[in-house]
């Protein structure tokens, strides 16, 4: 439909491609048909498709190219073709309307013909492949309508023809990559009187084959391309012992490749190598050299000596010893050097390999990573220029004073540090990938870092202080830690204005590890409650707020008299469980006498002698006498005046201020109005007001307002 972007419908078994077909898909920018069995295409199939912008016919059966294919493709920029069963492109152009083509690829096994027109309509080229391992016939200029290819690839391996596209590719062509190409032993020019300025100046080889005396013969032909100016060559091999044609070589003339780089090239016996004398004078002014994955073990110090141009060095992933680094790295060698790469070899000294460097007196880049020191030791020499070290993955247990002050830039990434406290004054960028760190470093001794990685380290968190203690930061990676969201670190965190100016991969890679409930969470989404951040301030608060309330409580209570409703409702409760009258064989006394310790000696010397040996007798019921020892008082009282047929109060002011007094009262109180009887006697035994009584004994006024009670008399005759 017209709503379709990218159609894929790669691996599968289509055979053909009808008119109908993609007629409606007129706004597709995409489509991917690589890996089919497409053997026939209607002319006009892909008429109304002028948005279409990659189209992938690759893999498939396609006998021959049609120009009516693309001849609508106004917006097309990448073609594949490469894979199909055509022999060429026809007799004219395939893709004379295609303006806008950037990338092309094309070619196959079968593939053998290129004539004259066949790229006509194309100007400009991003990339250009072609599968050319057959190619037999080559026609001269087919390939010139192309005026300027940025990057050609081409599968070839007659020489011949080759040399023919070279030939045709001098003024266009800025990078040519030639894989199977196996070089012959005759001399074929690859410039033949074309004229100069040529355009090419990367040349890369790959899967090639190559023997002592074509290499030679290699380095002769291409001293003919001016402005070539850098050689790769990358997965091929070389058979031969280095017994070069130096005095052809030299004979040629002076190289213009500045750059040379050399990738996993196998070479057996490797270890028979000679040490290629006589080339010295062809690497004067080479400036970077790259010799990877090849087994390398030394240079020879006469050969390391000529480099005098040379500015970057990468030796990575070789057999470079300590003991033949004394014989690579000698007086007098590579005098220019800046950068030099020592990674993934078998150094097993730092302080030799220091030593051996500091004969390199421009060098101010180096990268010893991947090899395994172990050790570090207390002092070193160093290069005094050096700037950059790389250290990661050295196997090294610490960083000791060995690490030189001058350093703008540190990798110790991978070596298991718990801490890093170096002085290091013009440090600008530091590394400290897969440490055990749980503190980011300390600033002061780092005063003029900018960028920080404590990356997949133990870092729990950091604080605002140590986050501001370094001033001119401005990057920190501190990704994949486990995180310990606490209220201190989410507070910084959201109010912190720069983190996410200054942290590499937020919020994505910062992710909470604890507590339990917000694991997984990233830490920038993650906010705990009030009672998470500040659980002991809210306790003291509820603590405080609880013990105000039960003051308050007590006040009110105090006040309103609810200690005495809740005494009479336990007592209430008490007696309902009772009988509603004690049986006469349980009363055990005439009365149960209340009164106030205060009032205690008339009671005693006075109303208890005369009851008590009156004729017959009272007997009457005392609390400092007859109250059971051990027994809760309430219980004693409550007891005491059911066990007696009536209770006899003496009242007086003191009576009325005594707590125990008035509980006595009323549950006195609470009987009489219960049971409706009078057990109940009064003595006042001093006149008191009737306000006095407390408000909540009502029934006890009434009771003084309507029945009778005893006055003891103050004068002596009426006692």
């Amino acid at each position: 439909t017209a709503k379709i972007r990218v159609l894929n419908l790669a691996h599968n078994r289509i055979q053909r491609i009808r008119s109908q077909d993609l007629q409606q898909a007129v706004n597709l920018r995409t489509l991917l048909l690589q890996s089919n069995k497409i053997s026939s295409i209607d002319e006009d199939s892909f008429q109304s498709l002028a948005k279409l912008e990659r189209l992938d016919l690759s893999n498939n059966s396609l006998a021959h190219l049609s120009p009516l294919w693309f001849g609508h493709l106004f917006s097309l920029q990448h073609l594949h073709l490469q894979g199909n069963s055509y022999r060429d492109l026809g007799q004219s152009s395939p893709f004379s309307s295609l303006r806008n083509l950037s990338s092309l690829h094309l070619g196959n096994a079968r593939f053998s013909v290129i004539r004259q027109g066949n790229f006509e309509g194309i100007e400009l080229l991003h990339e250009l492949w072609i599968d050319a391992s057959n190619l037999s016939q080559y026609e001269l200029g087919s390939l010139k309508s192309i005026k300027a290819i940025n990057h050609m690839i081409i599968n070839i391996r007659s020489i011949n023809v080759l040399s023919e596209i070279v030939r045709d590719l001098l003024h266009s062509v800025t990078w040519l990559e030639v894989t199977e190409i196996k070089l012959p032993l005759e001399e074929t020019s690859l410039v033949q009187n074309s004229t100069h300025p040529f355009r090419i100046q990367k040349l890369t080889f790959k899967e090639a084959f190559f023997t002592d005396q074509t290499i030679s013969q290699a380095i002769v032909l291409l001293k003919e391309i001016t402005s070539l100016k850098e050689l790769e060559a990358i997965n091929c091999v070389l058979e031969g012992k280095g017994i070069w044609n130096t005095e052809k070589i030299v004979r040629s003339g002076q190289s213009f490749v500045e750059s040379v780089t050399i990738i996993k090239v196998t070479i057996d016996n490797f270890y028979l190598f000679f040490d290629l004398e006589g080339m010295e004078s062809q690497i004067n002014n080479l400036k970077r050299l790259t010799i990877a994955s090849s087994n390398v073990f030394m240079v020879p110090c006469k050969l390391a000596r000529n480099f005098l141009s040379l500015l970057y060095l990468d030796f990575h992933d070789n057999l470079l010893v300590n003991n033949r680094l004394d014989e690579t790295i000698c007086k007098g060698s590579w005098p220019s050097l800046q950068s030099l790469n020592l990674s993934q070899n078998s150094l097993k000294s730092l302080e030799q390999t220091a030593k051996y460097t500091s004969r390199l007196p421009k060098l101010n880049n180096l990268d010893i990573s991947q090899n395994n020191f172990g050790e570090i030791p207390d002092v070193c020499k160093w290069p005094k220029a050096l700037k950059y070290l790389n250290l990661s993955s050295t196997q090294i247990p610490k960083v000791t004073a060995c690490i030189p002050q001058t350093l703008e830039v540190l990798d110790v990434s991978g070596n298991n540090l718990k801490e890093f406290g170096l002085q290091l004054p013009f440090l600008k960028e530091l590394y400290l990938t897969r440490n055990q760190l749980k503190t980011l470093p300390g600033a002061a001794p780092i005063p003029n870092l900018v960028a920080l990685s404590v990356r997949r380290n133990k870092l729990n968190s950091f604080s605002k202080e140590e986050f501001e203690s370094f001033r001119r930061m401005e990057l920190l990676d501190a990704s994949d830690n486990n995180f310990m969201c606490s209220c201190e670190f989410l507070s910084f965190i959201h109010h912190e204005a720069r983190i996410a100016q200054v942290l590499v991969g937020w919020p994505d890679k910062y992710v909470c590890d604890s507590p339990l409930a917000v694991r997984g969470a990233q830490v920038g989404a993650v906010h705990l409650s009030l009672m998470e951040c500040h659980r002991s301030l809210v306790v003291s608060l509820i603590c405080i707020l609880v013990f105000l309330v039960i003051l308050l409580l007590v006040a009110v209570g105090y006040k309103y008299h609810v200690v005495w409703y809740l005494r009479m409702t336990w007592a209430w409760l008490q007696a309902k469980r009772k009988p509603k009258r004690a049986l006469p064989k349980d009363i055990c006394y005439d009365a149960f006498v209340s009164y106030s310790e205060n009032d205690s000696e008339w009671v005693e010397n006075t109303m208890v002698r005369e009851l008590e040996q009156a004729c017959p007798p009272f007997r009457l019921c005392l609390h400092k006498r007859d109250f059971v020892p051990g027994k809760w008082i309430v219980d004693n009282i409550i007891d005491s005046i059911e066990k007696s047929r009536k209770t006899l109060f003496v009242l007086s002011e003191r009576f009325v201020q005594s707590e125990w007094c008035k509980y006595e009262l009323d549950f006195s109180h609470f009987r009489l109005f219960d049971e409706n009887n009078d057990v109940a006697i009064l003595v006042l035994l001093e006149p008191i007001q009737s306000k006095a009584i407390p408000k909540r004994f009502c029934k006890l006024r009434k009771i003084m307002n309507t029945k009778t009670y005893l006055e003891w008399p103050a004068g002596e005759e009426q006692q």
